[in-house]
């Protein structure tokens, strides 16, 4: 059994009727009761979610020690934008990640921001494996791709092979479609659907409004403090894969699966 698991299998192992008592020594407040805006919100709702400050340190000290990755799948756009910094950006990382014997996995275009880190990437001898959806190549595609080129049925597919691929994701500037792979692998973390690292490379500002747009969520009561912590952003390359690194999922906020609720209730 995994140590987490293994954890929290143990103290569900008290029973319901623990997590009942304990609940009513502390004389918390129904649930519906939480649903204020900011802070309070989250004070109140964030325990029954991730399992209180003392649920959460266990959990954290049941986690294992991030895994060093070894292949970064970057989300951007297939133009190269209005600014300069934004190429300039993704050559940095490309560059960044093969001086560091990373891999690349990419959206498989080689025009943009995917072509120019793809090409930086691969021209420092990293691996490149490129994911496009059968119907967009003809529209990315112009050229030669850059390293392996892997063809899946839809958009669904791609994101699930580049998740599957990858041991850790960083968005650079681009589009909807970028927003979208983003959102998705930060929703999968904070179900607890995996413990990759998630970050954004702020180029000149580029994320700063959806960093604030995070933020907001938080003090509105729609985003829980911990599952701020999911996304993680630095304006270089280098300072921003340093993050990675290090980076410790919080709580999922959901049980583990196979667990009862009662797991996050007996934490608390």
């Amino acid at each position: 059994m995994p140590p987490r698991r293994a954890a929290v299998a143990a103290v569900v192992a008290r029973g319901r009727g623990a997590g009942q008592r304990a609940r009513a020594r502390r004389g918390r407040r129904p649930a519906a009761a939480a649903d204020r805006a900011g802070d309070q919100h989250w004070r109140e709702r964030e325990p029954r979610l991730c399992a209180g400050a003392a649920g959460r340190a266990r959990f954290t000290a049941a986690m294992p020690a991030p895994p060093p990755f070894k292949r970064v799948a970057v989300f951007c756009g297939s133009s190269p934008g209005t600014s300069p910094a934004y190429k300039a950006a993704a050559v940095a990382l490309g560059t960044e990640l093969a001086a560091r014997g990373l891999g690349l996995v990419y959206g498989g275009g080689d025009g943009g921001l995917m072509g120019a880190i793809a090409h930086a990437a691969a021209a420092g001898g990293a691996s490149v494996l490129g994911v496009m959806p059968d119907a967009l190549q003809a529209r990315e595609i112009s050229g030669t791709t850059v390293g392996e080129l892997r063809v899946v049925p839809d958009m669904h597919s791609r994101k699930r092979a580049m998740h599957d691929a990858a041991d850790a994701f960083i968005a650079l500037p681009g589009g909807y479609g970028t927003l979208e792979e983003l959102a998705e692998m930060v929703t999968w973390q904070q179900l607890g659907l995996h413990t990759k690292p998630v970050g954004v490379l702020d180029v000149a500002g580029f994320y700063a409004p959806l960093l604030t747009f995070f933020d907001n969520a938080v003090a509105a009561g729609f985003v829980s403090p911990a599952s701020r912590r999911i996304v993680v952003s630095a304006d270089t390359p280098a300072a921003l894969l340093d993050l990675l690194a290090v980076h410790v999922p919080p709580p999922p906020v959901v049980p583990p699966t196979g667990l009862p609720p009662v797991a996050i209730d007996v934490l608390n």
